[in-house]
């Protein structure tokens, strides 16, 4: 990964908005970092960049964080564990792992919660959940927990959460690929990389 992006230009390669919420590390590799949530606002521009969230909600959200610097500082560290937490998740069902019962129960709280504020309407012609205008700072996190624990419950019916093997990345994504054995985030990138070490490990030889 590029070290220069920001939360306004990172990629955009998890194909499902709960995996990107945690790649929004730069590597979860050999290293760890650069994170690219530093403030309440990269969160909200994170959100808007997903369609987790729109343009009226930013703009209450953006003004209620400048009210309170302190609750927008603990509000992202709330949202930071949350990444933390969908990263193990997501991460055991590639690798197997144990899954954490008080990591299921931390996300189920502030899924619980934003479903607890649906409301049934038409949506684009058809009757769909609707979630409530997001007024408080917890609205983020809160929706990213429901979607991450839709994409948890639906393993059965849909493609599998891939890690990629880029030594220096670890992001998480959806494996789309026709053959269902795709390893690396980006081919351009990690793929591309992991192919020039392999010619110039032959070259060595």
């Amino acid at each position: 990964m590029n070290m220069q992006k920001t939360i306004y230009d990172i990629s955009l390669l998890g194909g499902h908005p709960a995996l990107d919420f945690v790649n929004t590390v730069d590597s979860r590799g050999e290293r760890w970092g650069p994170d690219f949530l530093n403030s309440y606002d990269d969160l909200v521009v994170w959100a808007c960049r997903l369609d987790v969230m729109n343009d009226e909600e930013r703009d209450t959200l953006l003004v209620k964080a400048g009210k309170s610097a302190s609750d927008a500082e603990k509000e992202l560290e709330q949202a930071k564990a949350l990444r933390e937490v969908l990263y193990r998740l997501f991460l055991s069902e590639f690798d197997e792992s144990p899954v954490s019962q008080e990591d299921l129960d931390f996300v189920a709280d502030m899924a619980r919660h934003a479903q607890s504020q649906q409301s049934l309407g038409r949506v684009a012609g058809n009757i769909a959940w609707r979630p409530a205008d997001a007024k408080d700072l917890n609205a983020i996190r809160n929706r990213v927990a429901q979607s991450a624990a839709e994409l948890l419950t639906s393993r059965d019916g849909r493609r599998p959460v891939r890690a990629c093997q880029g030594p220096n990345c670890g992001w998480l994504f959806l494996d789309q690929s026709r053959g269902g054995h795709r390893r690396w985030c980006s081919d351009k990138t990690c793929g591309s990389h992991a192919r020039v070490r392999k010619f110039r490990a032959a070259q060595a030889d």
